[in-house]
């Protein structure tokens, strides 16, 4: 989501303010951890590069260009700090065919102008977007890439030269297997061997010998091999950097080199979005949670390669591509910072320079049978197996066969149609059958229920026989206004013949069932567990009136929805109260809210009769401990949810429009002692934290807090969650790892909740509310999170737009309130 950082007023002109930069001092000062691993990834680094340089055709050299911008440039400006990146495989068809067709100095032209692109794509702020692609469409690509790759290298690993595509690849191996050179195929066949047995050596010899990356092992010890048998096969040839190619104009037809360009800039930005939110994982699922390590920020991770590839171009190197295999490196040597990438650089650059007769010894064919084992790995059972479970093998397999027989960006254009096609088929297919069972009729509706399965509907819910006890089960996650239309003059017809209907999910569930539209004691917007005040669904809304002091009219009003409770609510929920009322309490979280009307805990956490353990008090404040004098309420709600009821999180939640963050702002030291004073002294520590410059101001999803009370209120969430860890049953739990903390701020004239991001048992808080999507909407990605959680779908609008602004309340005016 798109956040928006305050900043503190101070009285410079705002363009002498100092900024801090976002990944910490601007002083290069590697830890001991980023050295280590910067030499693991060079030692990855250093033949793969090598390898694809090979296999696209270029200047070896321009494979160590690649490396090394990629490490000292993307390193550098990228916005994820722990990724590496490279020459990557999955560019290796898109360079081979351009230098082909074009030249190698066009296509170092080419990867500018690429670069360019990216950049302006950066500067739109699109990064989000490329996630939005079908997985399957991606590994299918990457698949039809690595087959790609390891049909043509397999020509060198037989000792012969490799044909310019992979049909024709296919078409001359028979003879390419006739001809085949020994010498070629034994130091292939050493260089694969050693690569697949490498990993897998037992033991702890093993576990220390395998440290060593074996893509290292495996050239070097053909390398040794070649040299000691005396093996007459072709060797790495590094030219003098002197006569090293640089980019000339482009020169082609201007369609055809529009194409490379859009070719480069989608696989490179593709390939390095989905690199660096994969990272983020690894980074999280490290023993150290990444103390330290700032998520990827996706625009400034695509500027950063956008400037990588202008400078790989220019100095003559192939485009530059976030890669994977070099990143899980990184992050399993316990990187801590963008360090080790730049580092990795730098010793690319070292060894190009110095290590050139040691280079000069290494056998073509171990390069290309390293590089055809890493096309082969491309092919990924564990994402065949995921797009098969997701249904979507028929997308992943036209991507990979369009890849291989036509080009990168007609597959992807299949991938892209097939993968709309089957999305459309999925929304209009619905199946429904019909059973009896113990005297009812059971229509089970299996799928979407759109205006195309209106008329199958239609005709099964006419057949049904009138006045029978029907149970409607629907078994999808989406109806739309004609079907629901259809199934709600069905069920208005069928009540009036004397017959009853339940409707059901696909656990048997009940839900509500649609309400007949001629009924007017119902609304079709209200349910009846949800009343408001002076809204009864339908009715129109009733005059405040004034009562004598007797209570008479808010009496009647009590006792009627107390009724209406009765009567519709009740009966839905018996059962499961009942269950409650025999099995106890088990809440799965403790919500501790203002007291304000406004917020309806249930409705906004869609939470069930059991899932809550509720506290309200006026401005959702936690006393820290010793302070509470005389009033322990809060102190002892909290140790019975964590140590009896063993809540698995707690959850502090704020609203806007908060009377007790105004009375704060407004209140001053000669303010008189009543019982709301002394207790808002609780929340002092909130002003205090907001007038500190020693502490980030809090940032909201998509706009700026609209004032200092909002501001205010953000942060008094923040605080109070401070405060919960000052107890010491939830220090005890949250050390354990089974009890999780929450923020949330509730928006009430927007219905919007954001939740608290960054929120870390150990690490603490980023003070940054991310908006809560809806998890069924276009621009979310769903994770399953069990019934009352407050997981949420991950935002797809980048964090890494912030932008600076002061509040109307000045800083030195808060800290002297504060004080």
């Amino acid at each position: 989501m798109t956040l928006c950082t305050p900043a503190r007023t101070t009285n410079r002109p705002r363009s002498q303010r100092p900024h801090s930069p976002p990944d910490g001092p601007r002083r290069f000062r590697p830890a001991g951890a980023d050295v280590s691993a910067s030499v693991a990834v060079f030692l990855i680094a250093l033949p793969l590069s090598l390898g694809i340089a090979l296999a696209t055709g270029a200047p070896l050299q321009a494979g160590l260009v690649a490396a090394a911008v990629g490490g000292l440039v993307a390193g550098r400006f990228g916005g994820s700090p722990l990724q590496v990146s490279g020459p990557a495989a999955g560019l290796t068809v898109v360079t081979a065919e351009l230098i082909q067709k074009y030249g190698w100095r066009t296509t170092c032209a080419i990867t500018v102008l690429a670069g360019l692109t990216q950049l302006a794509l950066s500067a739109l702020r699109v990064a989000r977007s490329a996630l939005a692609v079908s997985p399957a469409i991606v590994h299918g690509m990457l698949a039809g890439i690595g087959v790609t790759i390891a049909l043509a290298q397999l020509h060198i690993v037989l000792g012969g030269t490799p044909q310019s595509s992979a049909v024709d690849n296919v078409i001359g191996l028979p003879a390419q297997l006739a001809r085949a050179h020994p010498e070629a195929l034994a130091i292939s066949a050493l260089t694969v061997a050693v690569l697949l047995c490498w990993p897998r050596l037992p033991g702890r010899a093993g576990r220390l010998v395998r440290k060593v990356p074996a893509a290292l092992v495996a050239v070097a010890g053909a390398t040794a091999a070649a040299a000691f048998a005396g093996f007459a096969v072709p060797r790495v040839d590094l030219p003098s950097w002197s006569s090293h190619a640089l980019p000339g104009l482009p020169e082609g037809p201007v369609l055809g080199i529009a194409a490379g360009v859009l070719t480069i800039t989608l696989v490179t930005s593709v390939q390095s979005l989905l690199s660096a939110v994969a990272v983020d994982k690894l980074v999280a699922a490290r023993e150290d949670r990444g103390q330290g390590v700032p998520r990827s920020r996706l625009d400034r991770e695509l500027a950063g390669q956008g400037a990588a590839n202008m400078v790989s171009g220019a100095l003559g190197g192939l485009p530059v591509a976030g890669v994977a295999v070099r990143s899980v490196a990184n992050v399993s040597a316990g990187a801590v910072s963008r360090a080790s990438t730049m580092l990795h650089g730098l010793w690319i650059v070292l060894a190009a320079l110095l290590l050139v007769p040691v280079l000069d010894l290494i056998p073509l064919p171990a390069l290309a049978a390293l590089v055809m084992v890493v096309g082969i790995q491309m092919v990924s059972i564990t994402h065949i197996r995921t797009v098969t479970r997701h249904r979507e093998v028929v997308v992943y397999a036209v991507t990979l066969t369009g890849v291989v027989l036509v080009g990168i960006l007609e597959g992807v254009a299949l991938g892209i149609a097939v993968a709309i096609a089957v999305a459309l088929h999925r929304l209009a297919r619905t199946r429904i059958t019909r059973e009896e069972r113990d005297g009812r009729q059971l229509l089970h509706v299996r799928g979407q229920l759109t205006f195309l399965a209106v008329p199958r509907l239609s005709r099964a819910l006419h057949q049904l026989p009138r006045g029978s006890d029907v149970v409607v089960e629907l078994d999808g996650s989406f109806m739309d206004h004609a079907a629901y239309e259809a199934l709600s003059d069905w069920t208005a017809g069928h009540l009036a013949h004397g017959g009853t209907v339940e409707t059901t999910g696909p656990s048997g569930a009940r839900i509500a069932e649609p309400a007949p539209v001629t009924d007017s004691a119902s609304h079709p917007c209200c349910r009846p567990w949800t009343p408001w005040h002076n809204h009864q669904c339908g009715e129109e809304p009733a005059e405040p009136r004034r009562t004598t002091g007797t209570g008479q009219t808010t009496g009647l009003h009590l006792a009627s929805g107390i009724g209406k409770f009765q009567r519709n609510t009740a009966p839905l929920v018996r059962d499961e109260l009942a269950r409650l009322a025999r099995e106890g309490q088990r809440p799965s979280q403790l919500f501790l809210t203002c007291s304000d009307s406004r917020l309806v805990t249930s409705m906004i956490t869609s939470s069930g009769p059991g899932d809550l353990f509720t506290v309200r008090n006026v401005g959702n404040l936690v006393p820290l401990p010793g302070e509470e004098s005389g009033d322990d309420s809060v102190a002892a709600a909290i140790e019975y949810a964590v140590e009896v009821l063993r809540v698995e999180s707690i959850t502090v939640c704020g609203h806007s429009g908060c009377g007790a963050m105004q009375a704060l702002l407004n209140g001053g030291p000669d303010d008189p002692p009543t019982p709301l004073r002394r207790w808002l002294r609780h929340g002092r520590p909130s002003l205090e934290r907001m007038a500190s410059r020693r502490h980030a101001w809090a940032r909201i999803s998509g706009r700026l807090p609209a004032d200092a009370v909002e501001q205010l209120c953000l942060t008094n969430v923040v605080q109070q969650l401070e405060h919960l860890r000052a107890y010491e049953p939830v220090a005890r739990r949250l050390a354990e790892g089974t009890l999780t903390l929450h923020g949330v701020y509730f928006h009430v004239g927007e219905a919007q909740a954001y939740l608290l991001s960054g929120t870390d048992e150990v690490h603490g808080y980023d003070d940054v509310f991310t908006r809560v999507m809806p998890t069924d909407g276009p621009e979310t990605t769903t994770r399953t999170a069990p019934a009352g959680s407050l997981e949420v779908a991950t935002p797809t609008v980048p964090t890494d737009s912030l932008e600076e602004v002061t509040l109307g309340m000045p800083t030195d005016r808060l800290a002297a309130r504060a004080s």
